[in-house]
């Protein structure tokens, strides 16, 4: 079951210890079937651009506001994981879906953050043929993804920034979308924003150079583009049956 509290794929995090982890490793050959069953990911604003091209980019609804891939028209079901846990060769895979099974998780006055590993995913597994630690300290497979995780971290705040203006400039539109496929099926996504393009284009001069000088224009753009990736979810489910 889901703990509510966690975020989405992570059931047990917990630090990463050299004394307790020392004979673990991760598995080499990524497999992502883990997020098969989720129809949507966080997105960080830097990856606007190459998401665009093949997500609908999307805004989530409620009291904090997230850019969000949708990766599939049903829910529990991503059209680009396959029933073996491969990503669709070529498509782009969020940060979200690279960074696991790692995280940072904040300490309780939030003044230190700790890298930590979802022990529960399949792919951390005992032996040492990609261990977390050598000789006692980080190998270079847990340098490496502090490194990409500390990234994450500061591309969301960045990310942040850039959501809260556009909501306290009220260019959020809650929108859904209903689809009929060439079997017939209907299919209805609702609980989600976008930006609207006709008040985007009424901001003031002023604060379109200031989105510009900030490197927000290109995400609201990138977002807009993002729109015609409805019909690449709609000829994937289709190829699916």
């Amino acid at each position: 079951m889901t703990n509510p509290t966690l975020p989405l794929f992570y059931k047990s995090p917990r630090p990463l210890v050299a004394a307790r982890d020392a004979d673990l490793s991760l598995r080499s050959e990524p497999n992502f079937a883990f997020a098969a069953a989720t129809n949507s990911v966080p997105l960080m604003a830097a990856e606007f651009p190459a998401a665009c091209k093949q997500f609908p980019i999307l805004f989530s609804d409620g009291p904090v506001v997230q850019p969000v891939a949708l990766l599939g028209l049903r829910s529990g079901e991503n059209l680009f994981v396959d029933a073996n846990g491969a990503w669709e060769e070529g498509a782009y895979i969020p940060a979200y879906v690279r960074r696991y099974p790692f995280i940072f998780l904040e300490s309780e006055d939030k003044s230190q953050l700790t890298l930590c590993i979802d022990e529960a995913a399949d792919a951390v597994v005992p032996g040492r043929d990609n261990p977390f630690f050598v000789d006692g300290q980080p190998s270079a497979l847990t340098n490496n993804a502090l490194e990409f995780v500390k990234e994450v971290q500061a591309q969301n705040a960045f990310t942040t920034q850039f959501v809260e203006a556009v909501v306290a400039a009220g260019l959020m539109s809650e929108k859904r979308a209903d689809i009929t496929l060439n079997n017939g099926e209907r299919l209805s996504l609702a609980g989600f924003n976008v930006i609207d393009e006709a008040a985007f284009n009424q901001l003031p001069a002023e604060t379109l150079v200031e989105w510009r000088d900030r490197g927000w224009l290109g995400l609201v753009y990138a977002h807009l583009i993002s729109v015609s990736s409805w019909s690449g979810l709609v000829d994937r489910l289709a190829l699916r049956g």
